[in-house]
């Protein structure tokens, strides 16, 4: 593995250490110390659910904002996870193979000059990252993942940015003896769609088809800690798309009981991610 591809995961590694303190620690302190002593936890529980929390946003808007921009940051931080997951796994097939070909090579007396000049010519064909330039042929769950990954997470920090731009906006000056604005009804229900169900499921593809490839390559392509990580991206899965029906089902509410503990599985594999890139080194 090339320097500068080392050196690109490693840093990447760190930021998706700090989206997960975010996620982790940062965020259910900031609910507990700041916002239900505020009555952030009452106004979602109310009988009146809409109404008192769009009133309750009007007259906290420092405080919710901070909230919006904290969970927008963590999953910001990890938008270009999938894509360093691919890398890995293209890197990792790569070496494999590489050692099986160095081992059929050992035990041949001669090697055709043409074969060497296409070796040389396969080795000059790189991408910046270091990665032959079409790693992605034969790879077509990988390539989905990502794309799946990166959209969908995407789509999550877009919808929540604009859900947060517009709940500022309506909530200027509304009483909850007041009517809804106008639309709101739909407009909520849409970013909760988009948000919970659409992103978090498309995210869910992401971490079932990495882990599955993962878990699939076993302990002949993957150190012991790469193949449990495989496993538990399968149950993060479970719980994003247990998380999205249900989203789905009653999208009027917001998220569902499984939102924050899919959350939370998902900041605890990002982060045993960000430690294993860390602690990559290169090749001897």
């Amino acid at each position: 593995m090339k320097s500068s591809l080392l050196a690109r995961l490693r840093r990447n590694g760190a930021y998706y250490l700090i989206s997960a303190l975010i996620l982790i620690l940062v965020i259910p302190l900031y609910q507990a110390l700041v916002l239900s002593p505020q009555g952030y936890g009452t106004s979602l529980n109310s009988s009146e659910h809409t109404a008192t929390y769009l009133a309750w946003v009007g007259t906290h808007l420092p405080a919710f904002l901070l909230y919006r921009v904290l969970l927008i940051a963590a999953f910001a931080l990890i938008l270009n996870l999938p894509f360093s997951l691919y890398r890995i796994i293209v890197a990792q097939e790569i070496m494999v193979q590489q050692e099986r070909e160095n081992e059929e090579i050992a035990d041949e007396e001669e090697v055709a000059d043409e074969g060497e000049e296409e070796i040389e010519e396969e080795e000059e064909e790189e991408t910046s990252d270091g990665l032959p330039a079409h790693a992605w042929r034969g790879k077509g769950f990988a390539v989905l993942a990502v794309w799946a990954g990166m959209a969908g997470i995407g789509l999550y920090v877009l919808s929540s940015i604009a859900s947060t731009i517009y709940l500022l906006i309506v909530s200027q000056g509304y009483q909850v003896a007041q009517s809804l604005p106008g639309g709101f009804n739909s407009l909520t229900g849409f970013f909760s769609v988009t948000t919970n169900t659409v992103s978090i499921g498309l995210l869910a593809l992401a971490t079932l088809l990495f882990g599955a490839m993962i878990a699939r390559g076993g302990r002949n392509f993957w150190p012991g800690i790469w193949v449990a990580f495989g496993y538990v991206a399968i149950a993060v899965t479970a719980l994003l798309s247990g998380s999205a029906v249900s989203v789905a089902s009653a999208p009027g509410g917001g998220q569902a009981p499984l939102s924050s503990p899919a959350i939370f599985l998902l900041a605890i594999w990002s982060a045993w991610l960000g430690i294993m890139l860390l602690r990559l080194a290169p090749e001897a």
